[in-house]
């Protein structure tokens, strides 16, 4: 590869790693980081984020005085941390809470610490190999596209503007519409049909969650993808649910996995008890299929990476471009971050989970070898079909099937030892959707002419910065949308209840909380009042934690967590939850999950991507539909580009007006929506409330604000860029 010539050249020195360009990127993976933990939690998608961060690097330091591209490369390198980072997070350790755990905030902070180094780490031996010697063969597109916004930005022209009306058009439209803040009208603006005395459709339902966040996601995946996912919405909400309730609404007894008879359920409920167990399966098993797919890419990958693994014979000093950090690095963090684990897993454990040093010393050791397998799969596959394509969640399915296994024949079955799973996974995971980000950051490196060691450097600097708002993010996210609702039970608290367990520490448990009543009223409860009880995979209670009244005799109240709940719905934590629990503890509903993996393998006979219609059955419709409306805008715009004769490849690209500007959407969704979380995480409700009977305060009004936040992004997608 000698005759390649980067754009700044190998002789050349610039500004690079300054401390500006470290404090701009590491505010950047914070606000990024963040914004992917609550985009990803509701949605199940993330979208990359060194573009936009790229975009605004350029503005902002251009008005600080000059910038050098080397600088801009910094900031979107240690920026792009926090997105990867919070993606490989959000896709595991929310399992926690699907398995009766609470999310501690230490155990997330140096869980994703550990893996986020480990795919750096791995990546320094693997750089000379696949970005450099098979530049050609191994394209990177999402680093190749941001090596392009990088070298426009240095030539001069202006791609910041796109972003910052996006930005603030969005975070306007987010005040009125978040149900946190004004909620000057509905944000989910919903019809629940019921026709005639039959009852056609009784059980269906028909919302939007109209955020500007899912309007651009749908946007920038583009309408065949978003319409994929949609199709598996309206399957699941407008097929499935009401054939639920047609069938289920004569019988006067619960079905399992449900508590109550399906007549007096919802369409929440029926979605809660019956749609994520067949979507988990749906997701479970697209996730294999994917990653079956991509076992001819991972044995190449294998292959090459072991064989390159060699040390060189030239002990030169390498040329500026080509020097990586040390061989030395690799070897003594790999075996710190070895014991960092070991050290946790052994007077950190998982509380009931205490396996012994031997067995704590074996499950870190896995984590480095399964960390260094899928980090070489994952760095090979984004290269050839990019970050958002790379079927991390089915390696992540792999290791912990492997590691439920071992525990299965050593007889570690309790429900402690599935949160010791998920924390081996969880490392794995962060680790592999780390090193495909880190892949395409040293891509636009390679490109540009930057000074490895320095980019790896900014790295590791991203993940620990990033990795402190991460795990607070998370934990906002399940308080803030957490909700307390009546749910009168008798129970004998001297009977045996299989898989209902008392909880003692309740440390989480507000000391004053509103409950919804059935008439959608609130009163006023202390945490004095109750004991909490956390229900797994029991037959009487679904799933979750219960408030039992010692005054009353009876369950009162159940405590539905954020994480889980429609709002965030979490669907590939879920899915590692599931996994875990079908293999430990063997009492899944089978016959739902075995729906799912069937439903998949017809969707994949129709030579349809299964992973993205499996995601769509098992999330909201509100969610589904919101972003098939950015689909909808998008192919809008495709069509008007091809009636009016323009090039349609600037429309598609990542750095295309529409694209930039539904980064900017998806950013302030992101941000305006934590500030309402936030407040209502320290029990304020809402910032200035307009009143229930405002005037505005109708569907209708819901459906033409978001028509037009969707004109908007129309509008600035149609129309050029400044040069």
């Amino acid at each position: 590869m000698s005759e390649f010539q980067p754009f700044v050249p190998a002789n050349e020195s610039r500004p690079e790693l300054t401390l500006r360009a470290l404090l701009l990127g590491s505010l950047f993976g914070i606000i990024f980081g963040m914004v992917t933990v609550y985009v990803g939690l509701k949605a199940g998608l993330t979208v990359a984020a060194s573009i936009p961060i790229s975009v605004l690097s350029i503005s902002i330091l251009r008005a600080f005085g000059k910038a050098s591209i080397l600088e801009n490369n910094i900031v979107q390198t240690t920026g792009n941390a926090g997105q990867s980072i919070a993606s490989g997070v959000i896709f595991t350790l929310p399992a926690l809470v699907f398995l009766g755990f609470d999310l501690e905030y230490s155990r997330i902070f140096l869980l994703a610490l550990i893996g986020g180094w480990l795919g750096v780490l791995f990546m320094i031996p693997l750089r000379r190999q696949l970005i450099v010697q098979e530049h050609g063969a191994l394209p990177y597109p999402e680093g190749t596209a941001c090596a392009e916004v990088l070298i426009a930005g240095e030539k001069g022209g202006s791609l910041a503007s796109r972003v910052f009306f996006g930005l603030g058009l969005g975070a306007l439209y987010t005040l009125f519409q978040n149900d946190n803040i004004f909620k000057a009208w509905p944000g989910t603006p919903e019809f629940q049909p019921d026709f005639g005395p039959q009852h056609i459709l009784k059980g269906a339902s028909i919302k939007a969650d109209a955020t500007p966040e899912y309007l651009g996601v749908g946007y920038i995946i583009g309408p065949r993808v978003a319409g994929v996912i949609f199709a598996g919405g309206v399957f699941s909400w407008l097929v499935l649910m009401p054939l639920i309730y047609f069938f289920g609404k004569d019988l006067p007894h619960p079905i399992y996995p449900g508590t109550i008879p399906i007549s007096q359920m919802g369409p929440s409920q029926l979605w809660s008890t019956y749609i994520r167990p067949m979507g988990a399966g749906a997701v479970a098993a697209a996730g294999l299929i994917t990653l079956l797919k991509t076992v001819p890419t991972i044995l190449s990958a294998l292959t090459a990476g072991f064989r390159n693994m060699k040390p060189g014979a030239d002990q030169k000093k390498p040329i500026r471009t080509e020097d990586d950090l040390s061989m030395s690095v690799v070897v003594f963090g790999s075996l710190a971050l070895v014991v960092l684990m070991f050290v946790f897993l052994e007077f950190k454990p998982v509380p009931g989970a205490f396996v012994g040093w031997a067995a704590n010393l074996a499950a870190s050791l896995l984590v480095v070898v399964f960390g260094f397998l899928f980090v070489t799969v994952s760095s090979r596959i984004v290269g050839l079909i990019g970050s958002s394509a790379s079927p991390v969640s089915g390696m992540t399915i792999a290791t912990l099937m492997a590691t439920s296994a071992i525990f299965l024949v050593q007889g570690w079955t309790a429900p402690a030892f599935g949160a010791l799973a998920i924390t081996i996974g969880g490392v794995v995971c962060i680790a592999a959707s780390n090193s495909g980000d880190t892949s395409q950051d040293l891509k636009t490196g390679f490109l540009i002419g930057a000074t490895p060691w320095k980019q790896q450097v900014a790295l590791m600097i991203g993940v620990v910065i990033s990795t402190v708002a991460i795990g607070f993010t998370l934990n906002l996210m399940n308080t803030g949308l957490q909700q307390f609702k009546a749910a009168p039970e008798a129970w004998d608290m001297s009977a045996s209840h299989p898989g209902v367990t008392i909880q003692q520490d309740v440390k989480h448990l507000p000391d004053h909380f509103s409950v919804i009543n059935a008439d959608k009223t609130t009163t006023t409860h202390q945490k004095s009042e109750y004991t909490v009880l956390n229900a797994v995979s029991s037959a009487e209670l679904a799933d979750g934690k219960y408030l039992y009244s010692p005054a009353t005799g009876k369950i009162e109240v159940q405590w539905i967590q954020g994480i889980g709940s429609e709002k965030a719905a979490a669907p590939q934590a879920r899915l590692m939850a599931t996994v875990i629990s079908g293999i430990l503890s063997r009492k899944l509903p089978w016959g739902l999950v075995m729906m799912g993996v069937f439903l998949v393998i017809a969707v994949e006979l129709l030579g349809i991507r299964s992973l993205s219609f499996a995601v769509g059955s098992y999330l909201s419709i509100g969610t589904t539909l919101a972003i098939f409306c950015g689909g909808v805008v998008r192919w809008l715009v495709d069509r008007a580009a091809q009636r009016s004769g323009d090039d349609t490849s600037e429309a598609e690209s990542e750095i295309s007006p529409g694209s930039l500007y539904a980064s900017g959407l998806i950013a302030a969704g992101g941000i305006v929506g934590l500030m309402g979380v936030a407040l209502t995480a320290m029990g304020k409700d809402g910032l200035v409330r307009f009143p229930e009977t405002n005037f505005l305060n109708h569907a209708w009004v819901s459906v033409l604000a978001f028509a037009l936040l969707g004109y908007s992004l129309y509008y600035f997608a149609r129309k050029p860029l400044k040069k």
